[in-house]
C-alpha cells in the first residue's frame, strides 16, 4: 500500500516544471482507461455506484469518473441527473434522496464515500464531475464546496476535476493552483485553456473527429488529453493511435484489452 506517501510526493511534484499529463500520471496506472460513471455495464451494477468504483479499481482502468451534484443541504452525491428518483436533488436533502436505494441495494452515495473508497488503492484516479446547479452561482459554490471536501480528506493527488462549467473549473483552479482540471464543453480551443491555466481539455469524439489539430495544439501546448465516450471499436482504435492521455467508455473491458 502506497497511499501514505502519495501526498507527500505530490507537494513535492508542485515545486517541480512539469507538463499536466505527467503530473497526473506519476503514481497511476497509464493505460488511458476511464470507467464512465464505473465499471457498470457487463456485470448490471447500478451506475455511479461505489460498487461500480470498486469494479473499475478492481479491473485496473486508469481513472473511474463519477458525477456529483450538491443537494439542498449541501451534501453532495454521485449521480448523473439532476433529479434522482423523481427528486430534483438541488431541492431536497440528502436524508430524502437516501429514502430510495439503488437496485444493488446502496444507498445514494456521498462524495465523502466515495473519496475514502478511492483513496484505498494508489491505481485509479478519481474522475470527478461537477455537474451544473440551475444557476452559475450556484455551481460556483457547489465547486467551492467540492475542492473544500478533497483538500480536508487530502484526496487531491486521486482527483482530476472535470465540468461542463467552464467557470466552475476556473473556480477550483484558482483555489488550487495544483489541481488537475479538464473542461468538457468542446466549444474552447486549447490556446483559450491554456490562458485560463486549465489543465487540460476533455471533449466528446466528435471534437477531435471534425479536427485532429486540436490534438496537435493541445499536446504542443502541454495540455492533457482526454476524450468520451468511446464505445465502438473504430473509435478506440483510432484514439489509441492518436495516443491521448485518457479515454472514456462505457466498455472498459474491451478497451483494456486491446491495451494488452
Amino acid at each position: 500500500m502506497r497511499t501514505y506517501i502519495i501526498p507527500v510526493l505530490f507537494m513535492l511534484m508542485n515545486n517541480i516544471t512539469m507538463r499536466a499529463q505527467d503530473i497526473y500520471k506519476k503514481f497511476f496506472l497509464d493505460n488511458s482507461v476511464v470507467a464512465h460513471r464505473g465499471a457498470w455495464k457487463t456485470k448490471g451494477i447500478p451506475q455511479n455506484s461505489i460498487e461500480s468504483l470498486r469494479e473499475a479499481i478492481r479491473m485496473g482502468c486508469a481513472g473511474t469518473e463519477f458525477d456529483v451534484h450538491m443537494t439542498a443541504d449541501s451534501a453532495f452525491v454521485l449521480c448523473h441527473d439532476n433529479s434522482y428518483s423523481g427528486k430534483t436533488i438541488e431541492k431536497h436533502t440528502y436524508a430524502e434522496l437516501a429514502e430510495t436505494k439503488l437496485p444493488n441495494g446502496e444507498a445514494v452515495p456521498t462524495l465523502e464515500k466515495a473519496l475514502m473508497e478511492g483513496m484505498k488503492q494508489t491505481d485509479t484516479r478519481l474522475f470527478l464531475e461537477i455537474k451544473p446547479s440551475s444557476t452559475t452561482e450556484r455551481t460556483v459554490l457547489s465547486a467551492e464546496k467540492i475542492v473544500q471536501t478533497v483538500s480536508e480528506m487530502g484526496a487531491q493527488p486521486w482527483v482530476f476535476y472535470i465540468s461542463f462549467d467552464y467557470d466552475a473549473i476556473k473556480r477550483v483552479k484558482q483555489l488550487v493552483s495544483s489541481s488537475v482540471v479538464a473542461y468538457l464543453g468542446g466549444n474552447i480551443l486549447p490556446g483559450q485553456l491554456k490562458k485560463d491555466r486549465i489543465t487540460g481539455l476533455d471533449y466528446n469524439h466528435s471534437v477531435f473527429k471534425k479536427d485532429s489539430s486540436v490534438i496537435k495544439d493541445a499536446r504542443e501546448l502541454g495540455l492533457s488529453l482526454n476524450v468520451w465516450t468511446v464505445n465502438s471499436d473504430e473509435d478506440m482504435d483510432l484514439f489509441l493511435r492518436h495516443d491521448v492521455d485518457y479515454i472514456t467508455t462505457d466498455e472498459p473491458e474491451l478497451l483494456l484489452s486491446k491495451k494488452k
